[in-house]
């Protein structure tokens, strides 16, 4: 497994211990949400992904493994998760009378849609079968590396006591309103890879 190291430096802090593996989306295409990282507040960001899965599966690392990567609200999340983006431009709108859609900052797209309604939206741009078998060897070589448990929530429905959880989810799985990861992503396939099968 190849790790593409593109650190962007910042001022979050280091913390020891990682119980967590969080999986969540880009909401536009790579380059524009590194460059988007890289020069948001100053060119000091305030969170950070820890790595980032690109639709073609190269895996790039952005932010030292155990830092605090003030990514969600809650901060007895943060400090123990390591945040994965897998690059996906989430729900989509059908751009009336044309032939594509379109993310919510405008990113047209015009392949083939996963059609499903969910948290009140419709169409999703599909997650490729690379980023998930990606996904699925950079969550064991973590949770290997920081004995962190091999277990996974398994769905991205918001879930009761998720912050004790110890093991991999998304980040749908702490609220009703964050659509990442969405129901593009295929668990089933994701668990039986976690598991060798």
């Amino acid at each position: 497994m190849e790790i593409i190291e593109k650190f962007i430096p910042s001022n979050l802090k280091i913390e020891k211990e990682k119980k967590q593996i969080v999986l969540t989306h880009t909401s536009r295409p790579f380059l524009d949400y590194y460059n988007s990282l890289k020069y948001r507040f100053n060119k000091n960001p305030i969170k950070l992904p820890h790595y980032i899965i690109s639709r073609d599966g190269k895996i790039v690392q952005v932010s030292n493994d155990l830092t605090n990567s003030n990514f969600t609200s809650n901060n007895s999340i943060n400090y123990k998760s390591i945040i994965i983006a897998l690059e996906n431009l989430g729900w989509l709108e059908k751009v009336s009378l044309k032939n594509y859609h379109i993310n919510w900052i405008g990113n047209i797209y015009k392949q083939k849609v996963f059609d499903k309604k969910w948290r009140d939206y419709f169409f999703w741009q599909p997650y490729t079968d690379i980023q998930i078998k990606k996904t699925a060897e950079l969550c064991k070589f973590l949770c290997d590396k920081y004995n962190i448990e091999l277990r996974f929530v398994g769905h991205n429905t918001k879930t009761k006591g998720v912050e004790s959880f110890l093991g991999i989810l998304t980040r749908s799985n702490f609220d009703d309103f964050a659509t990442d990861l969405s129901p593009a992503f295929d668990f089933e396939k994701f668990d039986k890879l976690l598991k060798n099968e």
